[in-house]
């Protein structure tokens, strides 16, 4: 097949592999027939990640919720209560940390994931009748992973940031600070 045809997209016109233009060879337009998307693909569509990722994580400390009652001794209906209460109290305060989030400092931003989700798994430790000392301490522990996990996250994507970047580029301030020698 001719290299120049293949590069533009031409397709052959007869069996013999090659493309002659007079036989009816076309350049391919890329129109493809309209794929079919199923409702949950169409609904993904619709739904942006900033409602849909707190959500579906809430749903997962639901779930997580449930097996810690269940494995704790709490049985049938009470402990998909406490799954339920549990997925709705943290899917509405995670979506409204990361409404609220992206007008946040960073460091803000970062301290209100890492309370979120410190207090979420400190309050489900102490389900499993773990002292509340204990509790609170995992919960501050993890607070803190979160939150340093957060920074690093948020200082290393400063692209994503709608306030930009925090500080100066290295040789901005020296060009702006000093005068331009002359002699």
């Amino acid at each position: 097949m001719d290299q120049h045809a293949r590069r533009h997209g031409a397709r052959a016109a007869g069996s013999h592999g090659t493309v002659e233009t007079e036989h009816g060879a076309t350049a391919d337009t890329g129109a493809r027939p309209p794929e079919r998307t199923s409702r949950l693909a169409a609904l993904a569509e619709r739904v942006p990640p900033t409602v849909s990722l707190p959500i579906i994580a809430a749903l997962a400390f639901g779930c997580f919720t449930i097996f810690r009652t269940h494995a704790a001794g709490i049985k049938g209906g009470q402990a998909v209560l406490y799954g339920l209460a549990a997925a709705v109290v943290t899917g509405v305060l995670g979506v409204l940390v990361v409404h609220y989030g992206q007008n946040m400092v960073t460091e803000t931003r970062a301290l209100s994931y890492g309370a979120l989700f410190g207090c979420s798994v400190g309050w489900n430790y102490s389900l499993g009748g773990e002292s509340i000392l204990k509790s609170v301490g995992f919960g501050l522990g993890l607070g803190a992973v979160m939150f340093v996990t957060c920074l690093y996250l948020f200082r290393t994507h400063r692209v994503r940031e709608p306030h930009g970047e925090h500080r100066e580029r290295h040789g901005e301030h020296r060009e702006r600070r000093l005068p331009v020698p002359t002699h």
